[in-house]
């Protein structure tokens, strides 16, 4: 038998490492972060104990890298999305997108990024690797086709509205609405009211993903799932609509 080439030896790497990413989205979503090992992780991907170390040197690190590239994959296929955005309206449909997205994750996975953002704020801080590159790229990109003269500078700042929006989406205790943080955020941008698909719009019933366990520390974020939304559409809080929803910049 002929030794496998490089490039096969690749495609194994790649899918191992994403067999790895997915499992740790899913445990820590039903078990929480301190319930799952590195070798449950391992035991749900299929594979070896040892591979869980050798492509990532801690648990934390682990979780980031997947998290970014849950994040990235649901940012891509709410931008990809049919109809694509076509006309002089694209780029703020792209941006609404972009923001319902994300804020879609922490209705929808709120153990998941809540154990995330804690994360972010230990020690170890936030992680480059290519799975947050992969997203960084793609705000930039929004941004682009929002039609930000400066992208560089801009990206970073939707991103850090967008941490901010979940965190408070996910806050113990005081968690805000989702529709009212989607609607500052909208009118930040001057966005069309109609434009997106806001977070619940889709799947208005049923239990978020990560939180088919009891966890007495995400009801309030689950409880939010869908709220406002009708027919596809959400409400705006207290009747109004963002300053861009006549579509004006």
């Amino acid at each position: 038998m002929s030794p496998r080439s490089a490039s096969v030896n690749e495609e194994l790497r790649r899918r191992s490492q994403e067999r790895l990413l997915q499992a740790t989205v899913e445990l820590i979503g039903e078990r929480g972060y301190e319930a799952t090992t590195l070798a449950d992780i391992a035991d749900r991907a299929g594979a070896a104990r040892g591979l869980v170390s050798y492509y990532f040197p801690g648990k934390r690190q682990l979780l980031q890298t997947a998290v970014h590239r849950l994040m990235h994959l649901e940012l891509a296929k709410g931008l990809e999305r049919e109809p694509r955005p076509d006309g002089e309206d694209a780029g703020r449909e792209w941006l609404a997108r972009a923001i319902d997205a994300i804020l879609g994750l922490a209705v929808e996975r709120p153990r998941l990024m809540r154990t995330h953002m804690a994360g972010i704020l230990t020690a170890e801080g936030f992680i480059q690797c290519p799975e947050q590159q992969r997203l960084a790229a793609l705000l930039r990109e929004t941004m682009v086709r929002y039609g930000s003269p400066e992208p560089d500078v801009d990206y970073p700042l939707l991103r850090a509205q967008l941490m901010g929006a979940v965190v408070a989406v996910l806050l113990p205790g005081a968690p805000m609405p989702v529709e009212r943080l989607r609607a500052e955020l909208f009118n930040r941008y001057a966005l069309g009211w109609e434009l997106g698909v806001p977070p619940g719009a889709e799947a208005a019933t049923g239990t978020p993903a990560d939180e088919k366990t009891d966890d007495k520390t995400g009801g309030e974020a689950g409880d939010e799932r869908g709220g406002g939304a009708r027919g596809g559409e959400a409400a705006a809080p207290d009747g109004r609509k963002p300053s861009g929803a006549d579509g004006q910049r």
